[in-house]
């Protein structure tokens, strides 16, 4: 009994370094195969932007083909992405952000051996739908359009005390707008021209458009 037993720990320990050199080998061929698939593949980078040139953190990135989507990556602080491992051919390429209007590029060329670079078309609209959106018009007494008025915004705080929010002009038909965060808050829009002015109050909360109209107590002839 004792000799039989040790005729098993040799076969024991052949059975190991067999199994050793088989995973070494599986792994040789995994990272060459990994290599050549390296090779034939090929991908995309690039900055989601807003309008003004600046980053989108955390934009979403997806790549479509064929109706399915393929890959999906999320883009860093600053907006800048890299997706690889992509065979060469011809993708959709979609992208999206919280607030922002989604984008998409059609057949966008992969190629091999090379990540491709889409430079500055990555580029989102604020979305109006997630704002509050303020549309205004200013009339002379008689009911014209006001031209060139200032307008001024202030945030009335529940104390009675104001904030400045900004201030713009009325475009060529008497009209402006201005966006802000959604939230309850309650504003003062005041319009001025050569001393005139007047004013509206305005609550507003949450994200939607808000129409105001102030006419002042200028006539058309005084204007000048």
């Amino acid at each position: 009994m004792n000799f039989d037993k040790r005729l098993r720990k040799p076969n024991l320990m052949f059975s190991r370094v067999h199994r050793i050199k088989a995973l070494i080998a599986l792994t040789i061929v995994a990272i060459f195969c990994m290599a050549s698939y390296a090779q034939e593949t090929g991908g995309l980078k690039g900055k989601i932007r807003t309008m003004s040139g600046n980053g989108i953190p955390n934009a979403r990135i997806r790549i479509h083909q064929d109706g399915k989507e393929l890959k999906t990556v999320t883009a860093d602080s600053r907006g800048t992405f890299v997706i690889d491992g992509l065979a060469p051919g011809k993708y959709n390429v979609l992208f999206d952000a919280s607030g922002y209007s989604s984008g998409e590029l059609h057949n966008v060329e992969v190629r091999k051996k090379g990540i491709r670079d889409l430079g500055d078309r990555l580029m989102l609209t604020v979305d109006r739908g997630t704002l509050v959106l303020v549309q205004g018009s200013v009339f002379f007494k008689e009911g014209t359009s006001v031209t060139g008025a200032k307008i001024e915004v202030e945030e009335i705080d529940a104390d009675g005390s104001t904030k400045k929010v900004g201030s713009y002009y009325s475009d060529s038909s008497g009209e402006f707008s201005f966006r802000r965060p959604p939230g309850r808050s309650k504003l003062r829009v005041t319009a001025s021209l050569k001393g005139v002015k007047a004013s509206k109050e305005l609550n507003v909360e949450e994200a939607a458009i808000y129409r105001v109209a102030i006419s002042l107590d200028l006539s058309r002839t005084e204007k000048d």
